[in-house]
């Protein structure tokens, strides 16, 4: 279980995991997701210095992304997604979902050196909240964010380096 940086020969299997439907429909942006937005986002996040995305391999195939944003003071958030079509029909699905979790949140500490990793999950998405606190992350707040003009509960999850010893 590998994470390693991204590369512009990743991004045809980003964007075809990211505009999943499954995918989609647990994010914050759930609109289909066009070549140029894509590019866009590309180019934005490998000029923003407190921004890494990493594409996660299980098995030693590519099958996720892992984005840290707002690295800054030792803190920084994440989010990722799965490549759920390929993981589901190999059945590896919960696998590589444990397996990008240790090693997102193990690179987190390590390399990035990072002393609190936040995320933001829907509060209906029980089990990627399960999932967070089995690695020990904790529930820290709650608010309201619109997702397509709908007002949606959001969880904030964290967890600090001394949690995760």
């Amino acid at each position: 279980m590998v994470l390693r940086p991204a590369r512009d020969d990743d991004l045809a299997a980003m964007l075809r995991w990211r505009n999943h439907p499954k995918v989609r429909a647990t994010s914050f942006t759930t609109h289909v997701i066009g070549p140029g937005e894509h590019a866009r986002w590309w180019e934005a996040v490998r000029s923003d210095p407190s921004t890494r995305v990493f594409v996660y391999e299980h098995g030693g195939t590519p099958a996720g992304v892992v984005t840290y944003s707002g690295m800054l003071g030792g803190s920084g958030s994440w989010g990722y997604y799965l490549d759920l079509a390929g993981l589901g029909t190999s059945g590896a699905l919960l696998a590589a979902w444990i397996g990008l979790e240790r090693a997102a949140v193990e690179h987190a500490f390590g390399p990035l050196g990072l002393t609190t990793l936040r995320g933001e999950v829907l509060a209906d998405n029980e089990p990627v909240r399960r999932l967070h606190r089995r690695f020990g992350f904790t529930e820290v707040m709650r608010y309201r964010r619109r997702v397509d003009g709908v007002p949606r509960e959001v969880v904030v999850v964290q967890l600090t380096s001394e949690e995760n010893r």
